[in-house]
């Protein structure tokens, strides 16, 4: 039989002249001692499932379903009402007056377009670009804009067509910028601004002939805006709201929210919105 373990005894006698008084030592020594002494420590750092009691924490009580979904909830809000402020806005197509550009009609899915408001951070909107606006008193009759709330849930709610839009902001195609004279129209029926036609693919006449309400020559003031929609003879815009004079339906550059940039819903007509410069014949 094998025995790994040994004893030692070791007895020193005594020095002096009296009777000798051995001291004795034990020892032992092998694979018996370390491993009862292992034992003996395992048991006293170790719980039984084999964790250190030192690194046992205890376990965090869980919140309920429903004030996760509160934080949730919050948070989402947040970063929409912060992206509609400062990045980009969703705005519903609230007319017809820029078919076939954009669809707005009764009865059918009205687009949705996304408006970036970074571009008009650093540059004034140029002829040619699709932008969405504030109207001014003389475009929406007195009425004024929701506040900042109940406009962010009157938006929401217009997505998902679960209200309507504001009634405040409109959505038009730049012609000309301040200090520009805008006419109508040549021996073409095409409008002209500082003297030269425009060239615009764009226009909708509804299958009949290219003609054009004729209006008032006008200059724009500085630091507004001629807009018109693209659906020409159905878009009540800079024309008709020339009150008290003509050059009153220009709109105010700081009253531009943002450049409508792609269609968003309905998912069948997804794409850019082209910003063709008339003015220039291209973009």
């Amino acid at each position: 039989m094998n025995d790994d373990s040994s004893s030692t005894w070791e007895t020193t006698p005594s020095s002096g002249d009296g009777p000798a008084e051995p001291t004795t030592r034990f020892s032992t020594s092998g694979s018996r001692s370390s491993s009862s002494s292992s034992s003996y420590e395992g048991r006293s750092s170790y719980d039984e499932d084999g964790t250190p009691k030192f690194s046992k924490k205890k376990a965090k009580k869980k919140q309920p379903f429903w004030k996760e979904l509160l934080v949730i909830f919050s948070v989402a809000l947040l970063l929409t009402v912060v992206i509609q402020t400062f990045v980009a806005r969703v705005f519903v197509i609230p007319s017809a007056s820029m078919e076939t550009t954009l669809h707005g009609c009764t009865g059918c899915v009205n687009d949705k377009v996304l408006v970036e408001k970074i571009t008009y951070l650093f540059n004034d909107p140029r002829p040619g670009d699709v932008i969405v606006f504030r109207g001014p008193p003389n475009w929406t009759g007195g009425k004024e804009p929701p506040n900042f709330v109940v406009g962010t849930l009157q938006d929401l709610g217009s997505m998902v067509n679960l209200s309507e839009p504001s009634g405040t902001d409109f959505i038009k195609r730049v012609i000309a910028v301040g200090g520009q004279t805008v006419e109508c129209c040549d021996d073409q029926g095409r409008v002209m601004v500082d003297g030269k036609p425009l060239d615009e693919p764009y226009l909708n006449f509804g299958g009949g002939p290219r003609q054009q309400d004729s209006f008032e020559k006008v200059t724009v003031p500085a630091g507004k805006l001629w807009v018109m929609g693209d659906n020409r003879n159905n878009s009540s815009d800079s024309r008709k709201h020339g009150d008290p004079t003509p050059a009153d339906g220009a709109i105010p550059v700081d009253n531009v929210v943002g450049k409508a940039r792609v269609i968003v819903i309905p998912v069948g007509r997804w794409g850019s919105i082209s910003d063709f410069n008339p003015q220039t014949g291209g973009n």
